[in-house]
């Protein structure tokens, strides 16, 4: 019998706010893959999917944010060679904690999503966007 791989599971937010009439999303950029992405990241023992997506916003992009609706599910295998699905949720930012640039995220842009399409380096990222574009 073949052993069976576990499913990498992570969760991840689309996360929007408004400036002025203009409706904005958070994109970081990860040094270690050089890639500009949607905040997202792997669950952590006992976590549900909405307890990681607002942890992994938090800690990627330093903005609480509050779960509006679930979008989406994606699967794929991962640059390890592993089965992974990431759970995706929009989200709307409520309150600024402070972002540290690190080893994980050394930036963070709010885009509208014109330029959020043109900047991020997935087509699974840029599909999320299309269905929610306003």
């Amino acid at each position: 019998m073949k052993p069976t791989l576990n499913i990498v599971r992570a969760a991840g937010g689309v996360v929007l706010r408004e400036v002025n009439g203009e409706t904005q999303v958070v994109v970081v950029h990860r040094p270690r893959y050089d890639d500009w992405s949607l905040p997202k990241g792997k669950s952590e023992k006992g976590e549900t999917d909405e307890e990681t997506a607002t942890r992994e916003v938090e800690e990627e992009t330093g903005w609480k944010a509050e779960i509006e609706s679930k979008l989406p599910s994606f699967e794929y295998t991962d640059q390890k060679g592993r089965p992974k699905i990431v759970i995706w949720f929009l989200m709307r930012a409520t309150v600024e904690s402070g972002f540290t640039p690190d080893e994980e995220v050394d930036e963070v842009r709010w885009l509208p999503f014109d330029e959020a399409d043109q900047l991020l380096t997935y087509s699974m990222d840029r599909d999320l966007l299309s269905g929610l574009e306003p």
